[in-house]
Parts: C-alpha cells; structure tokens; sequence
C-alpha cells in the first residue's frame, strides 16, 4: 500500500476505510463493475482525477486485492484492470451508497459516464417493481467518445448489467447520453423520444416502458 494514514481503530467500518476510503478508490471501483478496463478507459471516465492520483489509486486496490490486471482477448487485446472477487463484494455497498447519496442535492454539472448511469439505474430500481418478472435489455450509448453496450437484466426483483451484447435480448434501446439520461430519470416521456427519432427500440417496447415504471427517482432528503 502507498504511505498513507490509518485510522488505527478495530471497527470494521473503519478498516474497510483504511482500504478503500482515498480519494477516487471507490470510483476506480465504480468504474469497474460492468466489466474490466484499459486504463485509458479509467482516465476518461474519471476525468477529474490526475494521472499520478489515479495510478496510485490502482496500484493501492491491487495490493489490497480488490482489483487484479490481466490481459484482454482479442480482437483488442493489452493490459486491463478488473475486480477480484473480493472487490465485487463491494457492488452492494456502492448501490447502498448511492442510493443515499441520490437523495443529496446534486451540485455537480458534469455528465454521469455509462458505468455511473447504469449504477444510477440499479439505485432506482424499485425491487417490488421488478418482481414477478424477468426480461434482458440491450443498452446501445451511443457517445461518439465512448460509444457503450450494456445488458440490463431483471430477475428475483433484481436488475443487474454487464457491459456488452445481449443474446436474444426482449428489448434494444439506443440513444445518445444526453437523451437516455432524461427518458430513465423520467424527465422525458419515452413516447416522445421515440416519435421525435432521438431513441430507438427494437424489440419489445412493453418491457422497455416496464422497466421504467419500475425506476423510482428519489425524493430529496
């Protein structure tokens, strides 16, 4: 680990801080939970962190192993980073976190990254909405700049994703950021993105418009 404090108390919460508790470890985390990156893909979704603090922040979520490098397959290939096993066990807490942190004032003008949209997504998502049904949606971002498939999947009240295709997936929804966002948050009725041409659905539009009913924005606290 890099020369840093601890907070020297046995308390679990304060020794899961002693870990992941820097600057930017929990977003290199959030980064990461849809699948492994290239560290070029890391910098672009955490802009605000410096190359020198983001370096570090990886090397520390190594040694704790939290996060692992490997080799991507073809047709890519070259160094990615990845979450061991143990840091997958982190997936529920980031929900918990954000869950309670969509209920703060949002202050920020940036633009949430696919990963942070998604895990926005799984925050909202009302498990008793999601009950009793099960379905698999094709998410196409289309970001000249990171241009992003993502596979939404609802089942056990549950909705989860992975970054990729799906097979035979119920629904493929695409569109640009800049109107998935307003449509997912409800700031935009789905039927007049569609009718405008800013999203297209392929497949099943009833399970599309489901799975947004079931996503509940917060109430402010």
């Amino acid at each position: 680990m890099s020369d840093r404090r601890s907070y020297d108390d046995p308390c679990g919460v304060a020794r899961a801080l002693d870990v992941v508790g820097e600057r930017w470890a929990l977003l290199v985390v959030r980064e990461l939970l849809l699948g492994p990156k290239r560290y070029t893909d890391l910098a672009r979704g955490l802009p605000g962190s410096s190359p020198t603090v983001l370096s570090q922040r990886l090397r520390d979520l190594e040694a704790a192993g939290i996060v692992a490098r490997s080799v991507a397959g073809p047709p890519g290939g070259g160094r990615v980073y990845g979450l061991t096993p143990r840091g997958r066990e982190l997936e529920d807490v980031l929900l918990a976190l954000g869950r309670w942190g969509s209920r703060t004032v949002q202050t920020s003008a940036g633009d949430l990254t696919a990963d942070a949209f998604v895990l926005a997504l799984r925050t909202v998502a009302d498990p008793a909405r999601l009950g009793g049904w099960s379905a698999r949606v094709e998410l196409v971002v289309e970001d000249p700049d990171a241009p992003d498939r993502i596979t939404l999947g609802v089942a056990d009240g549950r909705l989860s994703a992975v970054r990729g295709t799906a097979d035979r997936p119920d629904a493929v929804v695409a569109g640009p950021p800049a109107v998935l966002r307003p449509v997912a948050f409800g700031r935009r009725p789905l039927e007049d993105a569609l009718a405008a041409g800013d999203l297209r659905v392929e497949g099943d539009a009833d399970v599309v418009r489901r799975l947004l009913g079931a996503l509940v924005p917060p109430v402010p606290a």
